[in-house]
């Protein structure tokens, strides 16, 4: 039997396209806009046709032309639009310009016509508009949707992340009625019990090879590093005494930026690697017993990258890939979940779909 087929638009450093062949697909295409994430995605994936380009400026036609597609025959359409103006981390000025590519999704759509649409974002992507009327151009369509905000760990991946999650299914699949999770179709032999920090850190010891160029972390400033060496184990920067406080931090009111100097709890799983995920100031980055922040290895780990990934690019560029990135052993979840939506009954009926 053969796979079913996926394109991976937005597609990064090529975290989803890891996990979506390891769920089973054969990923054809893909498109990144972010030459140093472009580079790195080719390391990993060298066989998958990759457009290294401005999304707008692609005729999703030309693509399919050049992965021998007509329209109706691709199985899934991933998407993840650059999240960062939908983030309840996101300050100032938003780029309007950016958050519309989310708008951009349609147009493949409408291109492609897959059996299964696949959206991944920050939950803050749930309150915006374009999310309205992105549903309502693919509705339009034909297709009927299950959404659901899901955390990574849930999926095994060693890291706290919420998510949304919106899958379209094309009219012709029966799926169950509303409101349903996409769990529900989560194969029941795909271990999710959470991962701890101390698990995917043991992993890493046991599997990373000498000399990994990613095994590096930020050097500290005699400041930096005397700050970081009085935490205490499983502590932040509110566990600091006098001398090492911020006065930044003295200036705001209760337990405002708490995840700052903070450092990672054994047995627990992490938090969310953001794309500063390796700067201890910039949240619970401190290693959980080492003085010194996370290196980058450490960081893709927690974002369930094999310890193998390549990624190219200097230091800040690497970082913000891993930090971008969908954590791969979700990715694969989530694979698995629309292999089994493409083995459902085929039926005429569209059902239409609350988004939670």
């Amino acid at each position: 039997m053969s796979r079913p087929s996926a394109i991976d638009l937005f597609a990064g450093a090529g975290g989803a396209t890891r996990g979506l062949r390891d769920a089973g697909f054969r990923v054809l295409a893909a498109v990144e806009n972010d030459p140093e994430a472009a580079e790195s995605y080719r390391r990993n994936h060298a066989r998958v046709l990759l457009y290294e380009a401005d999304i707008r400026s692609l005729s999703a036609k030309k693509i399919a032309q050049a992965v021998n597609l007509k329209r109706g025959d691709l199985d899934l359409l991933k998407a993840c639009p650059p999240c960062q103006g939908f983030s309840s981390l996101a300050k100032g000025e938003v780029d309007q310009a950016r958050n519309d590519l989310v708008l951009d999704v349609a147009r493949f759509v409408d291109a492609f016509r897959p059996k299964v649409i696949l959206l991944e974002n920050v939950p803050g992507l749930r309150r915006d508009h374009r999310l309205t009327q992105l549903v309502d151009e693919i509705e339009s369509l034909g297709y009927s949707f299950m959404s659901a905000l899901l955390d990574a760990s849930m999926f095994g991946v060693p890291q706290r992340r919420k998510r949304f999650i919106l899958m379209g299914v094309r009219s012709n699949i029966t799926i169950l009625k509303d409101p349903v999770d996409p769990l529900t179709y989560l194969p029941s032999n795909f271990l999710t019990a959470p991962k701890t920090a101390r698990q995917a850190l043991e992993h890493l010891a046991r599997h990373s090879k000498p000399g990994d160029p990613l095994g590096i972390h930020r050097q500290s400033s005699k400041t930096v590093l005397a700050r970081i060496s009085a935490i205490p184990v499983g502590g932040n920067r509110f566990d600091l005494p006098e001398e090492h406080q911020l006065d930044c931090h003295r200036k705001l009111n209760n337990r405002s930026a708490s995840g700052s100097y903070g450092r990672i709890k054994l047995d627990e799983p992490a938090p969310t690697m953001t794309t500063r995920c390796t700067t201890p100031a910039c949240g619970t980055f401190v290693h959980p017993t080492e003085n010194r922040g996370l290196t980058l290895r450490e960081a893709a780990t927690f974002q369930s990258f094999p310890v193998n990934y390549q990624f190219h690019g200097m230091y800040g560029s690497i970082e913000r890939q891993i930090g971008n990135a969908v954590p791969v052993r979700m990715a694969k979840g989530l694979g698995l979940i629309a292999r089994s939506i493409l083995d459902l009954p085929r039926t005429r009926t569209v059902k239409r779909s609350a988004i939670v």
